[in-house]
């Protein structure tokens, strides 16, 4: 048994027949054990991560130069 097909609660087949999960931004149905927890498909969850707030522009600061260096 791999890794990935440990149960995650003792007693439980991981083989068993699972309530769907769908994309709560698509709609199309999850199949992948991270997808399923996110709740987000791989394209969908990249969307959002793209759609975040932008970066600030890095800008160079003027400093005096320290007293005794």
């Amino acid at each position: 048994m791999s890794p990935s097909d440990e149960p995650l609660l003792p007693g439980v087949d991981p083989r068993a027949e699972r309530a769907p999960v769908f994309c709560r931004l698509c709609g199309r149905p999850l199949t992948g054990r991270e997808a399923r927890t996110w709740g987000l498909g791989p394209e969908c969850r990249e969307k959002l991560r793209l759609r975040g707030a932008p970066r600030p522009r890095v800008t160079e600061v003027d400093q005096d130069t320290l007293p005794g260096v």
